[in-house]
């Protein structure tokens, strides 16, 4: 999983033993494992480090002999994913998605920004474009999935070129 390093590590600057970190993991994995739906996920290094962080506290807390320090210590490690590269890498992300909605269909393109980047209603797109709801639903949906796609393709192609270069997609050495 491309987000287990990540948070392997934050399990060893919590001063996480290394076979209860593989604990926490795998029980992470098992509570992804049953969930039926992910597209409520934005942000899965977010998702999964929370999984993680709050098994911890739980067990924690569970102990006998844990004393109130030791939860407020974990409680108070920053989340990894609120660090200046992940602010550097959700602006490159917000960026790259903006030049893939320039990249629609005028009406299309406007009625996308309109929605999710200025934050109107379908409603009020469709009494300000003078179109139905319908078009507006229509537009949204189609316009989000040709996003949905351009993001993926992008990404399966820096995987390849990454493959070229000798790395797998977490950037491990062949």
């Amino acid at each position: 999983m491309p987000h287990e390093a990540q948070s392997r590590a934050w399990l060893r600057r919590a001063r996480v033993q290394s076979e209860e970190a593989d604990d926490l993991v795998q029980e992470a994995y098992c509570r992804l494992a049953t969930i039926d739906e992910v597209d409520h996920i934005d942000r899965p290094g977010a998702y999964f480090f929370s999984i993680i962080r709050n098994l911890l506290v739980r067990r924690r807390r569970e102990a006998s002999v844990v004393s109130l320090e030791s939860i407020a210590e974990i409680e108070a490690i920053p989340d990894p994913d609120t660090g200046p590269e992940m602010e550097v890498a959700r602006r490159m992300d917000a960026e790259r998605v903006r030049s893939l909605i320039a990249e629609l269909p005028e009406r299309c393109r406007r009625i996308v920004e309109m929605q999710k980047i200025e934050g109107y209603s379908q409603i009020e797109i469709a009494r300000l474009l003078g179109v139905t709801e319908s078009v507006v639903e229509n537009n949204i949906y189609r316009g989000v999935q040709a996003v949905r796609k351009n993001w993926l393709k992008k990404q399966d192609d820096l995987s390849e070129r990454l493959k070229l270069f000798g790395n797998d997609v977490e950037g491990r050495s062949r």
